[in-house]
């Protein structure tokens, strides 16, 4: 069974934080839950991986598509503070992954005049009370809660409403300026959801995404879902990975880097929040080991509260100003 992923880290670190700020400043921020089989509403022993063909590759040119080893930071529990007349923004990397709701856009705009590109995150996959269009989502969209997470609800990828609070989204994101978008929680048919997910049902909804960012000019990315690489790859530009160290399967990954195409790689080592030892830091970042395969990651290490602290691989530490 996968770890918990980066919505249940984020909100046991930061609780006091949630308290005072509420539900509308996120509290869905990466939902990806372990993998749980052996029932008839999900989990991965419902059945084999899919088959089928990879998607047809979109016929469009895109202003940008992000390069491996491009350098990021991803910022999520808190929104970034960044004066609109700042002259510079730490780090010093080229994209940032920050929340579509919470940013504002005098913040995208100010990342694009001092030349960053912004990858605007929001869950795809799963129904959360606090966001600004949660009333929008219809019972019967919704299946079980999320494992620990009373309120959270998987969502019926093929239902037409969800579909349309996701253009919405989507829309969102080409109307403030994001570069590209970092939809979460596709991987629904992983995990106990109460709607009989499949695979295929993923990679339909995959499908639908992209005829919704392609026309507005938006990169689309894979957050996690492994299983479905081969179908969906033509179609998306980045992967966003959470501890494929940890699980020993970053070979699995690999293959956006073979297709010329990033993967945004995170970590959550012991001890992050303060500089790691360099045995650690090895630990995630050599291509080797349970790090096998993870040669031309884009790597960051985080910790659980996913704020603005960060290290690399170079051992360089970081620390961006948020609210």
């Amino acid at each position: 069974k996968r770890p918990w992923s980066l919505r249940r880290k984020l909100l046991i670190g930061g609780l006091a934080a949630v308290i005072i700020l509420g539900l509308a400043l996120g509290l869905g921020l990466g939902l990806t839950i372990g993998r749980s089989g052996g029932d008839d509403d999900g989990g991965d022993d419902n059945g084999p991986a899919p088959t089928s063909s990879p998607l047809p590759t979109p016929n469009t040119t895109l202003a940008w598509r992000p390069s491996v080893n491009d350098t990021w930071q991803i910022i999520l529990l808190n929104p970034m503070l960044l004066d609109s007349d700042a002259t510079s923004v730490t780090p010093n990397v080229s994209i940032f992954d920050i929340d579509l709701f919470t940013t504002t856009p005098d913040t995208i705009d100010t990342l694009h005049r001092l030349g960053k590109k912004v990858i605007c995150y929001f869950s795809a996959g799963s129904f959360e009370p606090g966001r600004p269009d949660s009333n929008q989502f219809q019972e019967s969209d919704m299946g079980k809660e999320l494992d620990g997470w009373p309120g959270e609800r998987w969502l019926k990828l093929g239902s037409e409403n969800v579909k349309k609070i996701m253009k919405g989204r989507v829309e969102l994101a080409g109307q403030k300026g994001c570069d590209g978008v970092d939809p979460d929680n596709v991987d629904g048919y992983q995990n106990e959801n109460g709607l009989s997910l499949t695979a295929q049902d993923s990679i339909s909804f995959m499908s639908y995404l992209s005829s919704l960012t392609v026309p507005l000019n938006l990169t689309l990315g894979l957050k996690n879902a492994g299983d479905i690489i081969p179908q969906v790859l033509p179609i998306v530009h980045f992967s966003v990975n959470e501890q494929c160290v940890q699980e020993s399967e970053c070979d699995t990954f690999h293959a956006f880097v073979d297709a010329g195409k990033p993967v945004f790689h995170i970590e959550y080592p012991d001890g992050a929040g303060k500089k790691l030892s360099e045995g650690t830091r090895q630990k995630y970042c050599d291509n080797k080991g349970d790090a096998t395969g993870s040669g031309g990651f884009s790597t960051v290490l985080k910790n659980m509260d996913l704020d603005g602290w960060v290290e690399y691989c170079d051992g360089s530490v970081e620390t961006t100003a948020v609210n």
